[in-house]
């Protein structure tokens, strides 16, 4: 009687330990915001997801509304937030967090939802890493306009699809994706041949025809062009 009593007290006390690691994991998970931008009021979440920065490579070019981009600025690009809205962006892994100005388009990667400039990034010590999970509080909505310094001046988009070390692979391969076309370029002294397919005037084009073409077996990534194009 004794022994089936303890092991009746043994399972109970199993059920409570478990039941109690259950509850603790429950609380300390979080959700991403979910509003939309309309419904976000000024200093409140608005999303969660995955930051990136953009540097040297792009120093000075044009930037989706019109400026020059300046690695040493505290701007960013976002895909959707108005052109001068301004964001606080805090970093997850160290509670560090920035103010940013919102001048560009992007990231064009997936799993992105944030592009900084190398000094914003410097300011959340992400620039080591290249990534880090953020929250972006909306500041101040901006309003949408874009610069007038350069008004013939727009960012184009191409479709980048694959690259290889010679150019017998990026031609078979290229063949496979009717419209496609392959460009060369030298990166760090090694010659690279990118395939490409299409050039776009925003975006949102560029994404669309980018899920037609995953849809048919062909990944890629949207790729902001050179932004001197004549509009």
């Amino acid at each position: 009687m004794i022994k089936r009593y303890r092991t009746h007290l043994c399972m109970a006390c199993c059920i409570l330990i478990l039941g109690g690691c259950g509850l603790a994991k429950k609380s300390t998970r979080s959700s991403p915001p979910t509003k939309n931008l309309e419904e976000v009021e000024e200093g409140e979440a608005f999303q969660q997801g995955t930051a990136s920065w953009y540097g040297p490579k792009f120093h000075g070019k044009f930037t989706a509304n019109g400026e020059r981009y300046d690695m040493e600025s505290m701007t960013a690009a976002h895909r959707s937030l108005p052109f001068n809205s301004k964001v606080r962006v805090v970093n997850l892994r160290n509670g560090q967090s920035t103010i940013v100005r919102i001048n560009d388009r992007g990231p064009f990667v997936d799993d992105r939802i944030i592009d900084l400039s190398k000094k914003a990034a410097r300011k959340i010590d992400m620039i080591g890493p290249g990534t880090a999970p953020v929250h972006l509080y909306i500041l101040d909505k901006g309003n949408n306009i874009k610069s007038k310094n350069l008004p013939n001046k727009h960012p184009t988009y191409t479709i980048q699809l694959g690259a290889y070390a010679d150019r017998s692979s990026a031609r078979k391969k290229s063949e496979d994706i009717k419209g496609s076309r392959i460009e060369e370029v030298q990166i760090k002294g090694n010659t690279v041949y990118r395939i490409y397919f299409g050039e776009f005037n925003n975006w949102k084009s560029a994404a669309k025809r980018l899920k037609r073409l995953k849809k048919k077996g062909h990944q890629g990534f949207v790729k902001q062009l050179d932004n001197e194009k004549e509009a």
